[in-house]
């Protein structure tokens, strides 16, 4: 099984903590990087090979993890010159990618089982499988609902519930027949294209533990919860 992580972006919202380091390589915890922990995951659910798209700092990234050996990876490369988007960076090595793949973001924390990902994905026949994850949001105002500048209805500070994208996903090397290579394409627009093209995505529903390590206290929060969460993010160490 093979895999591709998504590790070229400059990490801005996490700053000042990715000044320095790209943000795969924050440390979590006293010993470990995201990008690490990630790379252990795969190595445990079956994953053999991985490519990891680098950009911002990449040369970092590179002599951290090398050819990935030391986790039971081979590891190679694909270098984003310039922002491609979420997806962008796939149209560059698509011929050498195998027929089905698991792509995620590189800072991620999470216990998803990524084996399965993919193995539902190819028993889908999706074109894309996309992991999701139940979060509720809340409002901070009393919010109106309004009918030709009359207020019929109100309700104060309401939650709603959404399932969102954890930044994982199967997909099939075919999906990505029709875009350029070396254009941006973004996550948002390669799923609205199989919308309009009646070749919905599939959905790996997930409830377990997610984080998306985006900005500084979801940083503090993961660094927080690690130890407690180390046997279940790290089985066997």
């Amino acid at each position: 099984m093979h895999a591709v992580i998504l590790a070229g972006g400059k990490g801005v919202r996490l700053r000042p903590y990715t000044t320095a380091l790209p943000k795969p390589l924050v440390p979590i915890g006293d010993q470990h990087a995201i990008l690490e922990i990630v790379l252990r995951q795969l190595a445990t659910s079956g994953f053999t090979s991985c490519t990891i798209a680098i950009g911002h700092l990449g040369e970092i990234i590179r002599a951290y993890v090398g050819d990935g050996d030391r986790w039971g990876l081979h590891v190679d490369y694909a270098t984003e010159d310039s922002p491609l988007g979420t997806m962008g960076p796939l149209l560059t090595m698509r011929e050498r990618l195998p027929e089905t793949f698991l792509v995620m973001n590189g800072d991620v924390l999470t216990d998803l089982d990524f084996g399965d990902v993919l193995a539902r994905h190819r028993d889908s026949g999706a074109p894309l499988t996309i992991a999701t994850y139940a979060r509720k949001v809340h409002i901070d105002f009393g919010v109106l609902t309004t009918d030709d500048s009359r207020v019929v209805a109100f309700t104060e500070k309401p939650s709603m519930d959404y399932r969102v994208s954890m930044g994982v996903y199967g997909l099939s090397r075919d999906t990505l027949d029709g875009y350029t290579p070396g254009l941006p394409l973004g996550f948002d627009e390669l799923v609205l294209d199989l919308l309009k093209s009646d070749c919905p995505p599939h959905a790996y529903d997930f409830d377990g533990y997610w984080l998306d390590i985006g900005r500084p206290d979801d940083y503090d929060r993961a660094n927080a919860e690690f130890t407690t969460r180390k046997s279940l993010l790290l089985k066997g160490a």
